[in-house]
């Protein structure tokens, strides 16, 4: 019986890398997409089942190459986890256009370069998982977030769209909503981070969530999500009041 293969970009470190040694650990091939080839080469080097394809998923015709290289090793794909992301607090204080075209050419473009790689091969195959991986920050507007969370809430929009979009050819779209998890990227936050979780937490969720359960969201910590799904019910000026106390907002 051939082993089961998944897909992750964001792979080399944080929360995509945790996830690639946890299906490896689990018996399965396990693919792994990143730019920075010497981190891809040392996780692969260290665990026989996951493989280094080294990936820029702005560039859109690498994204199909890279995926296509895929195939032909492994001959089917089972399941996509795109987890690509980029963060730059001290650049989100103030709107930095150039800063927020990066965000959303890293974060949203490059997770729709992803998607759009695997449609057809998914549509036809009629069966397996595309997983996008979001944030809390996207559930809605925070402090300081020009670029991050707007490109986190086009994400789960765009999950639910294409929701419909692959049921239709029995294809499962999932979304993934972590809260914070120390990872190289929430290591530049300056603020305490509330329920503060390690990647391996968050693989053991995300890897329960796709294998033993059928949710559109996985999200977790739980405690720390459903009060934050709870606020995005709020009417916006008890949901501003709420915040701007919470993260002792005030105005200049």
């Amino acid at each position: 019986m051939n082993k089961k293969t998944i897909w992750i970009t964001g792979g080399s470190t944080g929360i995509g890398k945790a996830l690639a040694i946890k299906f490896a650990n689990e018996g399965w091939n396990v693919a792994i997409s990143a730019r920075r080839e010497n981190l891809l080469k040392e996780i692969s080097e260290t665990y026989e089942n996951i493989h280094s394809f080294p990936l820029d998923v702005t560039n859109k015709n690498r994204c199909n190459e890279v995926f296509n290289d895929i195939k032909n090793k492994f001959n089917e794909v089972d399941i996509c986890f795109f987890s690509t992301g980029t963060w730059n607090p001290k650049k989100e204080k103030d709107i930095d256009v150039e800063q927020i075209e990066d965000v959303f050419k890293v974060n949203f473009f490059g997770t729709v370069n992803s998607i759009k790689a695997v449609e057809k091969y998914f549509k036809e195959k009629k069966s397996g998982i595309i997983t996008i991986v979001s944030s809390i920050a996207g559930y809605r507007g925070l402090p300081n977030s020009t670029g991050y969370g707007p490109s986190k809430s086009a994400l789960n929009n765009l999950t639910e769209s294409l929701y419909f979009d692959f049921k239709r050819f029995g294809v499962r779209v999932c979304l993934v909503s972590p809260g914070f998890i120390k990872t190289p990227m929430t290591d530049k936050n300056d603020f305490k981070m509330p329920f503060l979780k390690t990647p391996e937490y968050a693989a053991d969720k995300i890897y329960d969530g796709l294998i033993n359960k059928n949710s559109f969201e996985i999200h977790f910590p739980k405690t720390l999500t459903i009060i934050l799904k709870i606020f995005s019910f709020l009417p916006s000026k008890l949901y501003f009041g709420l915040v701007g106390r919470m993260t002792k907002y005030q105005k200049k």
